[in-house]
């Protein structure tokens, strides 16, 4: 369209910048309505999950419909996006899917550690297929998602994302201009002496140039997240037009970018992959005093313009790009931010490579020979230490290595990555923990280097000492109260509240099912038969435990006028003569079979007590004075198949006022707790009270707990949850002389003070903070650390 309307400058203004806003627009739109969870690029949510920790809705057919819908759309824009992280989240969407499926046939894949490995190979066979580039696929998956990777699932991941990545380039025979089994950016450089070993420092400045952006970049990002989130006003007005954001963000993107106007000054009409074709070329752009100068075709024409030079261009560029990249990844769509990244770092290799090549025109002269400047290769170079220092991985190198189909540079390549991430990991979390720590997903940050406090610091610093727990002679009343006043998911079992010795943990669910069969209306109509039993002195059959509600109920059997006793049930006596039959009643046949409840029942007749509703109201909802609904009669009827025969339509629910229930509740909670059919779990993980943070951080980690209690010579002293520890590894707790935090985090507000911890301190700190932790299945924003409430984003 843009290239159609070259007469008419504002027909090209306007196909330039309704395409990408309709596709940005429509791809948040649809992700918003079937699948919010598809934002992002699915990386942090893929760490977490693999960490153990369940986070709903990710892994199922509609967020995979909507991921892949949304990021279509997105790059199909030609916004700065990428598809590195939404490719893992698919492939991870898919391995869940099969396993779910070939569960159907075999039970292995119900088996949880079987899902983990699925998604740990998926995890290599999403960059493996975005890149074809399956070995760099599997050691970034290894880097990005795992603490701890367990080496079974090595050849697996291989095997996955080498099919993956053979099958990517064997499709692209769809497209006719593009060769199949070869390298996505192949590369031509020279492969007899690339660079010579003076060049290294300079290679040596783009990696350490390289952390620094890569830091700025992540903190960019965060930034605007926040901002976004704390201005009150903007949130709420963004909130009620949820698409007025991504629309806005891309008109200004694709305004900047329109070719006739500011973007003939950044190559703005280059797509990403012509981007990247043209920083990898292997000619020279700058004028090298040579007879002749380099001429530009094809679409390295964007690169030149007729009033500034190449370095202007790649100047306004890297500078334009890493802005508006950092802005276009907080759009709500399904979207990543590691092509935008690499063709940053590109670009500005590409920039120092061409000031070499115009400092040293004629090459770099050695004794025997001359190696003339390549900034194809310091293209290279930046892209790997870019995007290396902002994911915080190595691997970026090997990935580099395949994509370009050339391994000369492998040298300063592996100097520059290394450097980067030296650099960045000491000003900033990766991206990847830069957004779990935004989403405040409940993942477990790193431990950093350097400040040997924190391995001072021990479990006793930090745990929870009030703690709820249930005692193994407590009573029901206990239970409920427990249940009231702690949302933890498990709960430590003691032998007394003298002793404390611990005896296991036992889950809420079935503390929550103890106390439901204590207060079942089956064990209130128990009661009442045994007592009516011991009244009247008739034996109850066992068939009569079964009984059935009749709408006849009503037509049958008149409202009787004399008071009856409360808990005396009515029993069905046969009727000799006309004497034994009430007041005012003659003989008569005896009734029909019982009729089942109807789904609509009808309303009594006048002057009669309609004794379905007071059953139903007795014995299915028990604690309410409200009428029973029709959907309560079917339910009821379902799930308790209740009989009442027509004689017996005095049922023993009706005898029971809803004081009598009270009172009869309030008898069942000060009974003793029976826990002989509870599962309880009589080993637990435990730590003891001088066990190292460090230590604490990896038993975490390597086994995905979400807490552990601390225990003393057996004693419960205290419990650690994730949040503590997170908090501690933070920096949220301070002592005197002593700053508990990652030396690799300094975006967060707090700097290191010297001094050795004092613990003594830090444990007064402790007690007067006392809170309760709250272990709970994770749910993205579900933590209480920030008082921001807004909904979430990217």
């Amino acid at each position: 369209m843009y290239g159609g309307l070259d007469t008419n400058v504002l027909l090209q203004y306007l196909a330039w910048v309704t395409y990408p806003t309709v596709l940005i627009t429509f791809s948040a739109g649809f992700t918003q309505i079937l699948a919010p969870q598809a934002v992002g690029s699915g990386i942090p949510e893929m760490k977490t999950i693999l960490r153990g920790v369940v986070l709903k809705e990710y892994l199922t057919l509609k967020t995979f419909v909507a991921k892949v819908i949304g990021l279509t759309c997105a790059l199909g824009s030609g916004m700065p996006l990428g598809k590195e992280g939404p490719f893992v989240h698919i492939a991870s969407m898919c391995a869940a899917l099969l396993s779910r499926f070939l569960s159907l046939f075999g039970g292995i894949y119900e088996n949880e550690s079987r899902n983990t490995e699925m998604l740990a190979a998926a995890c290599a066979v999403g960059v493996g297929c975005c890149f074809a580039a399956p070995i760099g696929g599997v050691l970034f998956s290894i880097e990005v998602t795992s603490t701890f990777f367990a080496v079974r699932n090595y050849w697996r991941g291989f095997f996955a994302a080498t099919f993956s990545a053979f099958i990517f380039r064997v499709l692209a025979v769809w497209n006719k201009d593009e060769e199949t089994i070869t390298a996505l950016f192949k590369t031509r450089f020279r492969l007899d002496f690339p660079f010579d070993l003076q060049e290294l420092p300079a290679f040596a400045v783009i990696g350490i140039a390289s952390g620094f952006g890569g830091a700025l970049f992540v903190y960019l990002n965060r930034k605007i997240v926040q901002f976004m989130r704390r201005q009150k006003t903007i949130n709420r007005f963004l909130m009620k037009k949820r698409l007025l954001f991504p629309a806005l963000v891309t008109l200004l993107i694709s305004t900047l970018t329109f070719p006739p106007g500011f973007g003939q000054f950044m190559a703005g009409q280059l797509t990403q992959k012509d981007t990247l074709v043209t920083l990898f070329d292997n000619q020279t752009w700058a004028k090298q005093g040579l007879s002749d100068e380099f001429e530009y075709l094809g679409i390295l024409e964007a690169w030149r313009h007729p009033r500034s030079n190449v370095f202007v261009t790649l100047v306004v560029f890297i500078l334009m790009k890493f802005w508006m990249s950092a802005l276009a990844t907080t759009i709500p769509v399904p979207c990543g931010a590691f092509m935008p990244v690499f063709v940053i770092g590109a670009a500005f290799g590409r920039l120092v490579g061409e000031s070499m090549a115009a400092w040293f025109p004629d090459g770099i002269h050695t004794d025997s020979n001359t190696y003339r400047i390549v900034p194809g290769g310091y293209a290279v170079v930046g892209a790997a230490a870019l995007s290396g220092a902002v994911t915080h991985t190595v691997s970026t190198a090997v990935i580099v290595f395949e994509l370009t189909g050339q391994i000369s540079h492998i040298l300063p390549v592996m100097i520059a990555v290394i450097l980067a991430n030296a650099v960045a990991q000491s000003l900033q979390p990766s991206l990847y923990d830069s957004i779990i720590r935004i989403k405040k997903l409940p993942y477990l940050p790193e431990l950093g280097w350097g400040h040997h406090e924190k391995y001072n610091v021990r479990v006793e610093n930090i745990m929870v000492r009030d703690i709820r727990y249930v005692t193994l002679n407590c009573k029901y009343r206990d239970l409920q109260h427990v249940l009231h006043t702690t949302k933890m998911k498990s709960l430590p079992l003691v032998e007394s509240a003298e002793s404390m010795i611990l005896l296991g943990s036992i889950e809420r669910a079935q503390v929550g099912a103890l106390l439901s069969h204590q207060l079942s209306p089956q064990r209130r109509l128990q009661a009442l038969r045994q007592k009516a039993l011991a009244e009247d002195g008739h034996q109850l059959s066992d068939a009569s435990i079964r009984f059935q509600i009749s709408t006849e109920t009503s037509s049958s059997t008149p409202a009787r006028a004399a008071p009856r006793k409360p808990l005396k049930p009515a029993l069905k006596r046969a009727s000799s003569s006309p004497a034994e039959s009430p007041p005012g009643e003659s003989a008569r046949s005896p009734p029909d079979p019982p009729v089942p409840l109807a789904d609509t029942p009808s309303p009594p007749a006048a002057g009669t007590a309609d004794h379905t509703g007071i059953a139903l109201k007795s014995l299915f909802c028990a604690n309410t004075s409200a009428e029973p609904t029709e959907a309560q009669g079917r339910a009821y009827r379902k799930a308790k198949h209740v009989r009442i025969s027509i004689m017996e339509d005095l049922d023993l629910g009706d005898r029971m006022t809803p004081a009598e229930i009270l009172e009869w509740e309030e008898q069942q909670l000060d009974e003793l707790v029976d826990f002989s059919s509870a599962k309880i779990d009589p080993a637990p993980f435990q730590l003891v009270e001088h066990t190292s943070l460090h230590k604490t951080h990896t038993i975490f980690s390597l086994l995905g707990l979400d807490h552990a209690y601390v225990t003393s010579i057996g004693r419960l002293v205290g419990m650690v949850s994730l949040k503590e520890l997170r908090k501690a590894i933070e920096g949220s707790l301070t002592a005197k002389g002593v700053k508990v935090r990652p030396p690799l985090a300094s975006f967060r507000d707090s700097t290191a003070s010297a001094g050795e911890p004092d613990t003594t301190a830090l444990h007064q700190l402790w007690d007067r903070h006392q809170h309760h932790p709250m272990p709970r299945e994770a749910s993205p924003g579900a933590d209480d650390d920030d008082d921001d409430d807004t909904p979430k984003g990217q």
